[in-house]
């Protein structure tokens, strides 16, 4: 790839042409919401919907994390526009996530956090009415925990999950406000196709899935 300019912010940028706008920012110290992306995806999930940019030239905004670099792109990422979209997003999530930060275990790591912090968006949204989940957490795994009301449905781990050798065992299932992740059949995480590779853990940018405690 070729090195090319562009600017972000003001800001005078040089990146490879071709990365993605989203990558590019966060490499030079600008930040974009996000919680879906992963920078090892060929092709961007973009369901979080928090990434937004302007770019010059552009009659909307598009999501940072599947627009390419180009030469000469002029891109703002704190428009009134951009704001409106990425809080709407923001409050959307968050009006289906059981907020309960005190007692969960990425508290002050949360990328949900973060992102509300950075778009002054409430943790508990007053204009949305909120939706209680209320569906069991799944324990069966011996070293880890799903706690589906804390899901964002980022994909993260599902795509993980797949890229693993004879793996795969974690899906969405239903749609709508139904949408989980979920394994087949809903047998639970413990079931004999995982790897115990804990990366689906890793990639998790809430407490959803959390590594339980080692006993004392």
């Amino acid at each position: 790839m070729s090195a090319i300019s562009l600017t972000i912010d003001e800001k005078s940028i040089s990146a490879e042409e071709g990365t993605m706008l989203l990558w590019v920012a966060l490499q030079n110290g600008i930040y974009i919401p996000n919680l879906c992306a992963l920078r090892e995806r060929t092709f961007p999930f973009a369901g979080c919907r928090l990434c937004f940019v302007e770019i010059a030239g552009y009659p909307e905004p598009v999501t940072a994390c599947t627009e390419p670099a180009r030469e000469g792109l002029v891109v703002r990422t704190q428009t009134e526009k951009v704001l409106r979209l990425q809080r709407t997003a923001a409050e959307l999530i968050l009006s289906a996530h059981e907020v309960d930060c005190g007692h969960c275990g990425k508290n002050k790591q949360c990328e949900l956090q973060r992102t509300a912090f950075h778009l002054k968006v409430k943790l508990r949204p007053k204009r949305l009415r909120a939706i209680q989940k209320n569906l069991p957490p799944d324990n069966s795994h011996p070293q880890f925990t799903y706690d589906p009301n804390k899901c964002v449905l980022c994909g993260r781990c599902v795509w993980v999950c797949r890229e693993q050798p004879k793996a795969g065992m974690l899906n969405f299932a239903y749609r709508g406000f139904d949408l989980i992740v979920t394994t087949f059949n809903h047998s639970g995480i413990s079931d004999d196709l995982c790897k115990q590779c804990r990366k689906c853990v890793d990639a998790c940018p809430v407490g959803a899935l959390m590594l339980k405690l080692s006993p004392s």
